[in-house]
């Protein structure tokens, strides 16, 4: 696995842009300037997040979001583990 963040990524598995390896490793995300905890997917290239509003659910069950613009910057939360 390597230590770069792809340039979009989403937390929903029905997604083309979903990595479950990624996601389990920890991703955080740093939205212009603050870190964010109710990402549900972003881009880097086109400068946008999607965040969940509250708790509110459309009809399906999936959460409500609003898209956002500004400059993103993904990291991993925690270090790499060690492989041997």
């Amino acid at each position: 696995m390597t230590d770069t963040l792809p340039d979009r990524l989403s937390n929903n598995p029905k997604s083309p842009y979903y990595d479950a390896a990624l996601l389990e490793r920890g991703v955080g995300i740093r939205f212009k300037g603050v870190d964010k905890t109710n990402v549900e997917e972003y881009c880097v290239s086109e400068g946008w997040v999607r965040l969940s509003v509250g708790t509110t659910v459309d009809r399906k069950g999936n959460p409500l979001t609003m898209k956002v613009s500004g400059p993103v910057e993904p990291y991993f939360r925690d270090a790499p583990a060690p492989t041997e």
